[in-house]
């Protein structure tokens, strides 16, 4: 019995003590550091708060219901007067942003892939001129060549009474493009509701393509079919209810246009300076995911009878969007947070509008700072988790 007793006591690990676990020592250093900064954090906004009371600087976010008493020079989305909020000022200078970034990002991303392309050209002509703006783009600060848009090419044109004329419709001139507005009636909403049925049935278009080749071999050319989709749908949506759209003309009255739609100078400069200036990293991205592909699946493509137009379309992209795609995505949020340089030449931001003018004249800084803070980090997680999912949909799956 006493044998036994000692052989169970011999079995048994030794204790470790608490100081020698690694799990527990761990655990003691993350509370630690999570303790650290919440001390950290509300030394901070103690100080802060303190600060703001001596001065006599109301805090809080009261002043968002506040009366803006200012004019924005450009709102196409909603209609803004001085008589409107702070925070209506705020969707503004929001809407804005959001515009500026998306066409950005949809030039810079069609402009970028076309130069990467080019960039691997056999024609030496081609390659040449891809590799000279690639590196000229790119090696010119962005300020700059927004500057170089706005002050060297568009303020030179001619003035609101000499403005570029075509067919007594669209004028251009230093002040923007001015063309006749649409006005939407009464069912229109059905127009809208076909264009966006169109998306849903061209994934189908594509999922059916994509079977049938498979089974058959036999390819569909999808993309002319998703275009008449694109456009038969809301066309037919358009016919059965009567074309429910009248145009609100523009005309030159005094020293300026007025009625119809504005594209003011500052939207197009800031556009283009932040697409081209994209475009060029993005399309050294694109040469390097096209470099990463291996060879081998050219000669394969070639040897199986695909033209250089198919295998580059079917075989080296969708191959090369697993290297371009992480990439991709740091120079979608580059081109959104380069957005903020909109105050330069005064197009109407968040940070011009509300960083800007409110600022100045509500003296609420640390609350309009934590505003756009946010808003930039907000926009940038949407954009890091559309492209994450993208990438994970576009990754190699292993059978």
């Amino acid at each position: 019995m006493a044998g036994n007793t000692t052989t169970t006591a011999e079995s048994e690990p030794p204790k470790v003590a608490l100081w020698n676990d690694p799990q527990a020592r761990a655990l003691f250093f993350q509370v630690l550091v999570l303790g650290s900064l919440l001390y950290f954090g509300a030394v901070i906004i103690n100080n802060t708060m303190d600060n703001l009371a001596r001065q006599g600087i109301a805090s809080g976010f009261g002043f968002l219901d506040t009366t803006a008493g200012f004019a924005i020079g450009y709102s196409p989305f909603l209609e803004y007067s001085e008589e409107n909020t702070y925070a209506r000022a705020l969707t503004v200078g929001l809407l804005n942003t959001v515009l500026v970034a998306g066409i950005g990002v949809i030039f810079a991303t069609a402009l970028g892939f076309i130069m990467g392309v080019a960039r691997l050209s056999n024609n030496w002509m081609i390659a040449k001129i891809a590799l000279v703006y690639i590196e000229v783009m790119r090696n010119i600060p962005l300020l700059l060549q927004i500057f170089v848009w706005y002050f060297g090419v568009l303020r030179q044109l001619p003035s609101p009474r000499q403005s570029i004329n075509f067919a007594d419709s669209i004028f251009v001139n230093n002040r923007g493009l001015f063309a006749s507005k649409p006005i939407f009636e009464d069912g229109f909403g059905l127009i809208v509701l076909a264009f966006l049925a169109a998306f849903p049935a061209i994934i189908y278009l594509s999922k059916w393509a994509k079977k049938r080749q498979n089974e058959t071999g036999q390819p569909f050319h999808t993309v002319w079919a998703s275009i008449g989709l694109l456009i038969g749908l809301p066309l037919i949506a358009a016919v059965v209810t009567g074309f429910p759209m009248s145009w609100e003309p523009t005309a030159l009255k005094g020293f300026n246009f007025q009625g119809g739609m504005e594209i003011p100078p500052e939207l197009v400069s800031l556009t283009l300076a932040l697409a081209t200036y994209t475009a060029a990293f993005i399309a050294e991205i694109v040469r390097a995911g096209i470099s990463a592909v291996d060879k081998g699946q050219t000669e394969a493509s070639y040897a199986l009878g695909l033209r250089p137009g198919p295998t580059l379309q079917l075989v080296i992209i969708p191959q090369a969007l697993r290297v371009i795609i992480p990439p991709l995505t740091s120079q979608y949020l580059n081109l959104t947070k380069n957005s903020s340089l909109a105050a330069a030449i005064a197009y109407p931001d968040i940070v011009l509008v509300f960083g800007g003018t409110v600022l100045m004249q509500t003296g609420q800084a640390v609350e309009i700072i934590a505003i756009i803070m946010g808003f930039y980090l907000f926009v940038s997680l949407v954009i890091s988790m559309f492209m994450n999912w993208y990438n994970k949909k576009m990754a190699l799956v292993e059978r």
